[in-house]
Protein backbone atom coordinates (compact mmCIF):
# COMPACT_ATOMS: atom_id res chain seq x y z
CA UNK A 1 0.00 0.00 0.00
CA UNK A 2 1.39 3.47 -0.84
CA UNK A 3 1.78 5.98 1.99
CA UNK A 4 -1.60 7.49 2.95
CA UNK A 5 -0.55 10.94 1.78
CA UNK A 6 0.54 9.63 -1.66
CA UNK A 7 -2.92 9.72 -3.24
CA UNK A 8 -4.34 10.84 -6.56
CA UNK A 9 -6.40 14.04 -6.48
CA UNK A 10 -9.66 12.08 -6.43
CA UNK A 11 -8.42 10.16 -3.38
CA UNK A 12 -7.91 13.43 -1.54
CA UNK A 13 -11.42 14.55 -2.52
CA UNK A 14 -12.94 11.34 -1.18
CA UNK A 15 -10.85 11.58 1.99
CA UNK A 16 -11.82 15.21 2.61
CA UNK A 17 -15.51 14.47 2.02
CA UNK A 18 -15.35 11.40 4.28
CA UNK A 19 -13.71 13.48 7.03
CA UNK A 20 -16.39 16.16 6.67
CA UNK A 21 -19.13 13.54 6.95
CA UNK A 22 -17.50 12.10 10.09
CA UNK A 23 -17.83 15.55 11.66
CA UNK A 24 -21.47 15.85 10.61
CA UNK A 25 -22.26 12.42 12.02
CA UNK A 26 -20.67 13.19 15.37
CA UNK A 27 -22.57 16.40 16.09
CA UNK A 28 -25.66 16.26 13.90
CA UNK A 29 -26.90 13.30 11.89
CA UNK A 30 -26.12 10.06 13.68
CA UNK A 31 -25.96 7.07 11.39
CA UNK A 32 -23.84 8.85 8.78
CA UNK A 33 -20.70 7.69 10.56
CA UNK A 34 -20.46 4.21 9.09
CA UNK A 35 -21.20 5.56 5.62
CA UNK A 36 -18.41 8.10 6.05
CA UNK A 37 -16.05 5.38 7.23
CA UNK A 38 -17.00 3.32 4.18
CA UNK A 39 -15.70 6.08 1.90
CA UNK A 40 -12.18 5.44 3.12
CA UNK A 41 -12.38 1.83 1.98
CA UNK A 42 -12.54 3.16 -1.59
CA UNK A 43 -9.02 4.60 -1.27
CA UNK A 44 -7.39 2.24 1.26
CA UNK A 45 -7.56 -1.50 2.04
CA UNK A 46 -10.25 -2.23 4.63
CA UNK A 47 -7.83 -3.21 7.41
CA UNK A 48 -5.58 -0.19 6.89
CA UNK A 49 -8.51 2.22 6.72
CA UNK A 50 -9.54 1.17 10.24
CA UNK A 51 -6.41 2.74 11.69
CA UNK A 52 -6.37 5.72 9.34
CA UNK A 53 -9.91 6.71 10.26
CA UNK A 54 -9.51 6.32 14.04
CA UNK A 55 -7.81 9.71 14.73
CA UNK A 56 -10.42 11.45 12.57
CA UNK A 57 -13.16 9.84 14.65
CA UNK A 58 -11.49 11.08 17.83
CA UNK A 59 -11.39 14.65 16.46
CA UNK A 60 -15.12 14.37 15.81
CA UNK A 61 -15.65 12.86 19.27
CA UNK A 62 -13.93 15.84 20.88
CA UNK A 63 -16.26 18.23 19.07
CA UNK A 64 -19.31 16.19 20.09
CA UNK A 65 -18.20 16.12 23.73
CA UNK A 66 -17.67 19.89 23.69
CA UNK A 67 -21.22 20.43 22.41
CA UNK A 68 -23.08 17.75 24.40
CA UNK A 69 -20.85 17.04 27.43
CA UNK A 70 -23.56 17.97 29.97
CA UNK A 71 -26.29 15.84 28.41
CA UNK A 72 -24.94 12.31 28.88
CA UNK A 73 -26.92 9.68 30.77
CA UNK A 74 -24.02 8.24 32.75
CA UNK A 75 -26.03 5.31 34.07
CA UNK A 76 -26.20 3.99 30.50
CA UNK A 77 -22.51 4.63 29.90
CA UNK A 78 -21.36 2.89 33.07
CA UNK A 79 -23.38 -0.19 32.16
CA UNK A 80 -22.03 -0.38 28.60
CA UNK A 81 -18.37 0.60 28.85
CA UNK A 82 -16.96 -2.42 30.77
CA UNK A 83 -18.52 -4.83 28.28
CA UNK A 84 -17.32 -2.72 25.38
CA UNK A 85 -13.72 -2.98 26.60
CA UNK A 86 -14.14 -6.77 26.59
CA UNK A 87 -15.30 -6.52 22.98
CA UNK A 88 -12.32 -4.34 21.99
CA UNK A 89 -9.87 -6.88 23.44
CA UNK A 90 -11.66 -9.71 21.60
CA UNK A 91 -11.57 -7.71 18.38
CA UNK A 92 -7.85 -7.03 18.84
CA UNK A 93 -7.09 -10.76 18.91
CA UNK A 94 -9.55 -11.51 16.10
CA UNK A 95 -8.30 -8.79 13.72
CA UNK A 96 -6.51 -10.42 10.84
CA UNK A 97 -7.88 -13.87 11.67
CA UNK A 98 -11.47 -13.34 10.52
CA UNK A 99 -12.84 -12.71 7.06
CA UNK A 100 -13.99 -9.09 7.30
CA UNK A 101 -16.57 -9.56 4.53
CA UNK A 102 -18.22 -12.49 6.32
CA UNK A 103 -18.28 -10.59 9.61
CA UNK A 104 -19.81 -7.60 7.84
CA UNK A 105 -22.56 -9.70 6.29
CA UNK A 106 -23.39 -11.27 9.63
CA UNK A 107 -23.69 -7.98 11.49
CA UNK A 108 -25.59 -6.45 8.55
CA UNK A 109 -28.21 -9.19 8.67
CA UNK A 110 -28.59 -8.84 12.44
CA UNK A 111 -28.90 -5.07 12.22
CA UNK A 112 -31.55 -5.23 9.51
CA UNK A 113 -33.66 -7.47 11.72
CA UNK A 114 -33.21 -5.24 14.76
CA UNK A 115 -33.86 -2.09 12.71
CA UNK A 116 -37.15 -3.51 11.45
CA UNK A 117 -38.20 -4.40 14.99
CA UNK A 118 -37.23 -0.97 16.30
CA UNK A 119 -39.13 0.78 13.49
CA UNK A 120 -42.23 -1.14 14.48
CA UNK A 121 -41.74 -0.26 18.15
CA UNK A 122 -41.34 3.44 17.31
CA UNK A 123 -44.90 3.42 15.96
CA UNK A 124 -46.07 3.01 19.54
CA UNK A 125 -45.02 4.87 22.68
CA UNK A 126 -45.88 1.71 24.62
CA UNK A 127 -43.51 -0.27 22.44
CA UNK A 128 -40.61 2.06 23.21
CA UNK A 129 -41.38 2.07 26.91
CA UNK A 130 -41.69 -1.71 27.04
CA UNK A 131 -38.42 -2.17 25.11
CA UNK A 132 -36.59 0.23 27.43
CA UNK A 133 -37.82 -1.56 30.53
CA UNK A 134 -36.88 -5.00 29.16
CA UNK A 135 -33.36 -3.91 28.22
CA UNK A 136 -32.89 -2.18 31.56
CA UNK A 137 -33.82 -5.38 33.38
CA UNK A 138 -31.71 -7.79 31.32
CA UNK A 139 -28.00 -7.44 31.93
CA UNK A 140 -27.15 -10.00 29.24
CA UNK A 141 -28.66 -7.71 26.57
CA UNK A 142 -26.52 -4.79 27.73
CA UNK A 143 -23.49 -7.09 27.79
CA UNK A 144 -24.25 -8.31 24.26
CA UNK A 145 -24.55 -4.74 22.94
CA UNK A 146 -21.34 -3.64 24.65
CA UNK A 147 -19.27 -6.62 23.52
CA UNK A 148 -20.60 -6.43 19.96
CA UNK A 149 -19.90 -2.68 19.79
CA UNK A 150 -16.33 -3.11 21.03
CA UNK A 151 -15.68 -6.11 18.79
CA UNK A 152 -16.95 -4.59 15.56
CA UNK A 153 -15.42 -1.18 16.17
CA UNK A 154 -12.02 -2.84 16.52
CA UNK A 155 -12.52 -4.82 13.31
CA UNK A 156 -14.02 -2.14 11.09
CA UNK A 157 -15.12 0.98 13.05
CA UNK A 158 -18.61 -0.47 12.68
CA UNK A 159 -20.09 -0.11 16.17
CA UNK A 160 -22.26 2.90 15.28
CA UNK A 161 -25.41 1.09 14.13
CA UNK A 162 -25.34 -1.21 17.16
CA UNK A 163 -25.15 1.63 19.66
CA UNK A 164 -27.70 3.73 17.74
CA UNK A 165 -30.26 0.92 17.94
CA UNK A 166 -29.55 0.48 21.66
CA UNK A 167 -29.94 4.18 22.49
CA UNK A 168 -33.09 4.47 20.37
CA UNK A 169 -34.55 1.48 22.18
CA UNK A 170 -33.90 3.25 25.48
CA UNK A 171 -36.15 6.10 24.31
CA UNK A 172 -33.68 8.89 25.13
CA UNK A 173 -34.53 12.47 24.12
CA UNK A 174 -32.30 13.54 21.22
CA UNK A 175 -30.04 15.76 23.35
CA UNK A 176 -29.42 12.92 25.83
CA UNK A 177 -28.93 10.54 22.93
CA UNK A 178 -26.20 12.81 21.54
CA UNK A 179 -24.56 13.41 24.92
CA UNK A 180 -24.48 9.73 25.83
CA UNK A 181 -23.20 8.77 22.39
CA UNK A 182 -20.56 11.52 22.41
CA UNK A 183 -18.95 10.34 25.64
CA UNK A 184 -19.32 6.67 24.71
CA UNK A 185 -17.51 6.98 21.38
CA UNK A 186 -14.86 9.32 22.77
CA UNK A 187 -13.92 6.87 25.52
CA UNK A 188 -14.24 3.85 23.22
CA UNK A 189 -11.99 5.31 20.52
CA UNK A 190 -9.37 6.34 23.08
CA UNK A 191 -9.29 2.75 24.36
CA UNK A 192 -8.66 1.56 20.79
CA UNK A 193 -5.56 3.72 20.27
CA UNK A 194 -2.91 1.51 21.94
CA UNK A 195 -4.35 -1.63 20.32
CA UNK A 196 -4.33 -0.02 16.87
CA UNK A 197 -0.78 1.23 17.38
CA UNK A 198 0.39 -2.21 18.44
CA UNK A 199 -1.19 -3.73 15.32
CA UNK A 200 0.62 -1.22 13.11
CA UNK A 201 -2.63 0.43 12.02
CA UNK A 202 -1.49 3.78 13.45
CA UNK A 203 1.89 5.09 12.27
CA UNK A 204 3.59 8.50 12.03
CA UNK A 205 2.62 8.53 8.33
CA UNK A 206 -1.06 7.89 8.96
CA UNK A 207 -1.11 10.53 11.71
CA UNK A 208 0.43 13.08 9.33
CA UNK A 209 -2.27 12.25 6.78
CA UNK A 210 -4.98 12.60 9.43
CA UNK A 211 -3.61 15.99 10.49
CA UNK A 212 -4.26 17.26 6.96
CA UNK A 213 -7.86 15.97 7.01
CA UNK A 214 -8.72 16.99 10.58
CA UNK A 215 -9.89 20.52 9.57
CA UNK A 216 -12.58 18.91 7.41
CA UNK A 217 -13.84 16.96 10.44
CA UNK A 218 -14.06 20.22 12.37
CA UNK A 219 -15.99 21.91 9.56
CA UNK A 220 -18.35 18.94 9.45
CA UNK A 221 -18.82 19.11 13.21
CA UNK A 222 -19.78 22.78 13.01
CA UNK A 223 -22.25 22.07 10.21
CA UNK A 224 -23.66 19.03 11.99
CA UNK A 225 -24.49 20.99 15.12
CA UNK A 226 -26.46 23.54 13.11
CA UNK A 227 -28.39 20.71 11.45
CA UNK A 228 -29.05 19.05 14.82
CA UNK A 229 -30.63 22.19 16.28
CA UNK A 230 -33.20 22.15 13.49
CA UNK A 231 -34.24 18.50 13.83
CA UNK A 232 -37.29 17.59 15.88
CA UNK A 233 -37.29 14.39 17.94
CA UNK A 234 -39.35 12.32 15.48
CA UNK A 235 -37.29 13.30 12.44
CA UNK A 236 -34.07 12.75 14.41
CA UNK A 237 -35.10 9.18 15.32
CA UNK A 238 -36.30 8.36 11.81
CA UNK A 239 -33.08 9.66 10.23
CA UNK A 240 -30.99 7.67 12.69
CA UNK A 241 -32.96 4.52 12.02
CA UNK A 242 -33.07 4.97 8.24
CA UNK A 243 -29.33 5.59 7.95
CA UNK A 244 -28.66 2.61 10.18
CA UNK A 245 -30.72 0.46 7.81
CA UNK A 246 -28.64 1.74 4.86
CA UNK A 247 -25.45 0.96 6.74
CA UNK A 248 -26.73 -2.53 7.50
CA UNK A 249 -27.49 -3.08 3.80
CA UNK A 250 -24.00 -1.98 2.86
CA UNK A 251 -22.50 -4.42 5.38
CA UNK A 252 -24.75 -7.17 4.09
CA UNK A 253 -24.13 -6.67 0.38
CA UNK A 254 -20.98 -4.52 0.30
Amino acid sequence: MPPPYDLAWWGWVIGAFGAFMIGVSKTGIVGLGILAVALFTFIFPARASTGIVLPLLIVGDIMAVLYYRRSAVWAQLLRLIPWTVVGVVAGYFALGKLDAAQVGRLIGAILLGITGLQFWRMRSARGIEAASERIARKLFLVAAVGIAAGFFTMLANASGPIVIIYLLAMGLPKIEFMGTGAWFYFLLNLVKVPFSWNLGLLTPETLAFDALLAPFVILGGLAGYQIFKRLNQKLFEELALGLTALAALRLLFG
